[in-house]
């Protein structure tokens, strides 16, 4: 089943959502530990969607309380995967397990 979703009306929904139940403000650190534990619960138990679904959640809920519209965060998402195709990245096959792995940046640190 195909599933279309509308991220601007998701977010418009989740704002009235988490104002009423978390409160104002930008709850940044709040928000952050939150993903700390969501984290763990991914690794332990990393086949669980539903866990990774929660990050995803939690980093929305601290994009528009840092103040982005709905329509900036998704406009944001958009341009960071656009962005992240046209960089170059190694092969991820000469990549160590368990760590990230990090497009290629030049010697001055700049991405090339």
């Amino acid at each position: 089943m195909i599933h279309t979703f509308d991220l601007v009306a998701h977010l418009k929904r989740q704002s009235e959502f988490s104002l009423r139940t978390f409160g104002p403000g930008t709850r940044t650190y709040g928000v952050i530990d939150h993903i700390r534990q969501e984290l763990d619960e991914i690794a332990a138990n990393p086949g669980d969607v539903t866990e990774w679904v929660d990050v995803v959640l939690l980093a929305l809920d601290g994009a528009w309380r840092a103040g982005f519209e709905p329509e900036e965060i998704a406009s944001a998402i958009a341009a960071k995967q656009e962005r992240n195709e046209l960089r170059r990245w190694p092969d991820w096959r000469t990549a160590e397990p368990g760590k990230a792995i990090n497009h290629v940046r030049n010697e001055e640190g700049r991405e090339e």
